[in-house]
């Protein structure tokens, strides 16, 4: 249960900017106060936090999460927040309701069905067994109850498909820019934002046309000309770069370096080590995800149109599907090295990972330390503005105050 405890001495990154030696006090499941020499309560446990930073608990802003046991992987590498995008209804708000119920799992947020052309990705799923038959929309006249029925499901946020089939190699039919356009004025008018599946350039500029608010994906089968970038600008777009999803079709996943850091491989689940080893042998061909796009021009245009005050948001499009490396908790610190390795700062990426999501998911209550908000925080050893992999050296985790016993193994049967 949550406790008072006072963080001493803590170097914090409340989101956007570090502030030295500083004090944290939680209350319960919120941050009470932030600030210098504060007064420590009868009953506080004491955390020392020298040498040590303190960050907002991190938010993944792409991922497929289908369950709880997926959402304690997350946790255990300090991300407190999940955004699914896209999966069985039944299975989402199931899975959500176990991680609102309890704090040793991260929290998260759900699109449920997402909005595709009749025939169109991903229904090439269906034929081999990943996916239900799921509900399309064959023009702009479904949009408004295709929405509604989201409403219905319990969707978050919605999630928009644009893929003509390029990164697969299959041509598929696609929605046209009226029926995308229905759809964002009838989630906008029901509150909901809007993120596109946008691998290609061409779904790129399509999404933002329509209005949708977030580009899920970087464009990157190819390099991304100066219009295309000038347009995200100017239309006030978020991407998700979503680099380590691109990077595990190539022959050096990030997850291989990840896997051998001893400040990450003891938390690392035992099965997805297992596969990442039958990984090491299989051709990047034959491989589960994206094929006919690059993570140079993922990360060549991300970077670019950040420059050009594009929030970046940091996620993984982790599935923790075997075949591909890409998994909950452990491939976001991929992520993280991935945008720094792009050209960002790491207090930049670090940004990507805390506030931004926040802002544009409107999760008002994470994502910053600041008195009222929610306690979902990080503690790491080192400073992680000067190198991001001081990120993976975790001494604790706190979700809504509870603070996280990072060796727990907790079993499915658990986790139900």
């Amino acid at each position: 249960m949550s406790t008072t405890t006072l963080i001493r001495n803590v170097a914090v990154f409340d989101g956007t900017h570090l502030h030295p030696a500083q004090d944290v006090l939680i209350d319960g499941a919120v941050i009470a106060a932030v600030g210098a020499a504060t007064d420590v309560p009868a009953d506080a446990t004491v955390v020392d936090g020298r040498g040590q930073t303190l960050l907002p608990g991190l938010i993944d802003s792409h991922t497929h999460t289908t369950s709880a046991a997926q959402l304690r992987q997350a946790l255990v590498f300090g991300v407190t927040t999940e955004l699914d995008m896209g999966g069985d209804p039944e299975t989402s708000r199931q899975v959500r309701a176990v991680a609102h119920s309890r704090d040793d799992v991260a929290d998260l947020r759900i699109a449920t069905t997402g909005a595709t052309a009749p025939g169109g990705h991903p229904g090439q799923l269906i034929e081999h067994g990943l996916l239900a038959p799921f509900p399309t929309v064959a023009g702009p006249e479904q949009a408004d109850a295709f929405v509604a029925e989201r409403i219905a499901d319990g969707a978050d946020h919605l999630k928009i498909f644009i893929e003509d089939g390029t990164v697969v190699g299959k041509p598929m039919p696609t929605m046209s820019a009226e029926t995308v356009v229905a759809l964002v004025e009838a989630a906008h008018a029901r509150g909901l934002r809007t993120a596109a599946h946008t691998w290609t350039r061409s779904a790129a500029r399509q999404a933002i046309a329509c209005g949708v608010d977030i580009l899920a994906h970087s464009p990157s089968d190819g390099h991304s000309d100066r219009e295309l970038v000038e347009a995200a600008a100017a239309a006030r777009k978020f991407v998700v770069p979503t680099l380590t999803t691109l990077a595990g079709m190539s022959l050096t996943p990030a997850e291989f370096e990840l896997a051998a850091d001893p400040r990450l491989r003891p938390f690392a689940d035992p099965d997805w080590l297992k596969d990442l080893e039958r990984i090491r042998t299989t051709e990047p061909g034959e491989r589960l995800g994206p094929r006919a796009v690059e993570t140079q021009h993922g990360a060549d245009a991300a970077v670019r149109m950040f420059r050009l005050g594009v929030p970046l948001l940091a996620g993984t499009d982790g599935t923790g599907a075997s075949g591909h490396p890409t998994t909950h908790g452990i491939s976001y610190h991929g992520e993280l090295a991935l945008l720094v390795a792009a050209g960002l700062t790491p207090a930049e990426a670090l940004t990507a990972a805390t506030a931004n999501p926040a802002d544009a998911f409107a999760l008002h209550d994470r994502g910053r330390i600041a008195p009222g908000l929610r306690a979902d925080l990080l503690l790491v050893s080192g400073n992680p503005l000067d190198d991001i992999t001081a990120l993976r050296d975790i001494t604790a985790i706190w979700r809504r105050g509870v603070r996280v016993d990072r060796s727990a193994h907790l079993t499915s049967e658990e986790l139900v």
